[in-house]
């Protein structure tokens, strides 16, 4: 079994891994904003960075699965009053976001 420890290396690698790979900013927007904010839905973030880069719903929506699926640094909460679903940053992983974001 891993340690909590190994886990957090194998997220930064993989997080850092992602946002090299990020060409228009985006990637580093979107991790940003969940920093600032802490949680939001999809419709909430499409709308927002809709005013500074051409996406659409769809790619952003793939943008925060992977990053919530794949990398682990979000979690998903079901609202019972909306058909959205709302993202949140974990509180674990606030501190390496913000740490990569700086340094790339």
């Amino acid at each position: 079994m891993r340690s909590p420890a190994d886990i957090k290396k194998e997220i930064e690698a993989r997080l850092k891994t992602y946002l090299s790979r990020d060409n228009t900013g985006i990637r580093h927007e979107v991790l940003a904003f969940f920093v600032r904010i802490r949680s939001t839905t999809i419709p909430d973030l499409y709308a927002l960075l809709s005013r500074t880069f051409t996406v659409s719903y769809h790619s952003i929506a793939s943008m925060v699965g992977i990053i919530a699926s794949r990398i682990g640094v979000l979690r998903v909460r079901r609202d019972p009053e909306s058909t959205n679903a709302i993202y949140e940053i974990k509180d674990d992983y606030v501190g390496m976001v913000t740490r990569l974001l700086d340094s790339g």
